[in-house]
C-alpha cells in the first residue's frame, strides 16, 4: 500500500505541483491585466467627468458675462405704457415687465425711471406712503423725479427714453440712461 500510495501521490503530486504554481501565475497576471483595464476605465471616466466640468463652468461663466436682454417676453423693446389722458399728474404707475415706474409729474411731463437703485442695482419699490423710492438693500430714497433724497446712492435713478405718439405713450427699454440730477428737460410732454 504504501508504494501505491507513495506512488500515486508521489509522482502525481510532484507532476501537479508546477501546473498549481503556474496556474496562480497566470491568474495573477490575468488579475493583472483586469486591474489595468479597470485603472483605464477609471483613468479614462474621471477624464471625462473633468472634462464635462470644465464644459459647465465654461457656460456659466459665459452665461453671467452674457448681457442680460432688457426686451419683454415676445421679444419688443418698445413698451405701450397708454393714453396720456389715463396717467394722473403726481402718478408713478409700476411696469414689471420694462423694469420700469411711469412716473407723470404735477407739471404734466412723463419720466421712466429704471427701477434698479444707482448704489449696488437692488430693485427700488415705490412707497405711496412717504411718495418716494425706497431701497431695500441699503436705505437709498429718491424722489418722484428720481432725484436722491438720501445717500448712499450716487446719483440720480436712470431714465428710459419716453415718447408720446398720437397721445399714446410709449418707452423704449433698450438702454437706460445715466444722470446725475433731474433737469426739467427730462421730462416729455405731450
Amino acid at each position: 500500500m504504501s508504494k501505491r500510495t507513495s506512488g500515486r501521490h508521489g509522482p502525481g503530486r510532484d507532476a501537479t505541483a508546477p501546473a498549481r504554481a503556474g496556474a496562480p501565475v497566470a491568474t495573477a497576471a490575468a488579475s493583472g491585466s483586469a486591474d489595468a483595464t479597470r485603472r483605464g476605465l477609471l483613468a479614462r471616466l474621471a477624464i471625462a467627468l473633468g472634462a464635462l466640468a470644465l464644459v459647465e463652468l465654461a457656460w456659466i461663466v459665459a452665461s453671467f458675462l452674457k448681457p442680460r436682454g432688457r426686451a419683454t417676453a415676445n421679444g419688443d423693446w418698445l413698451i405701450t405704457a397708454g393714453s396720456a389722458g389715463d396717467f394722473e399728474p403726481g402718478s408713478v404707475t409700476a411696469f414689471p415687465q420694462g423694469r420700469f415706474y411711469l412716473v407723470r409729474l404735477t407739471e404734466g411731463g412723463f419720466l421712466a425711471l429704471h427701477a434698479t437703485c444707482t448704489h449696488l442695482g437692488c430693485t427700488v419699490p415705490w412707497d405711496e406712503q412717504n411718495r418716494r423710492f425706497a431701497c431695500p438693500c441699503h436705505a437709498s430714497a429718491f424722489d418722484l423725479r428720481g432725484d436722491v433724497l438720501a445717500p448712499p446712492a450716487p446719483r440720480a435713478l436712470d431714465l428710459f427714453p419716453v415718447r408720446i405718439e398720437n397721445d399714446v405713450v410709449k418707452v423704449d427699454i433698450r438702454r437706460p440712461q445715466r444722470r446725475s440730477r433731474f433737469e426739467p428737460s427730462q421730462a416729455v410732454t405731450s
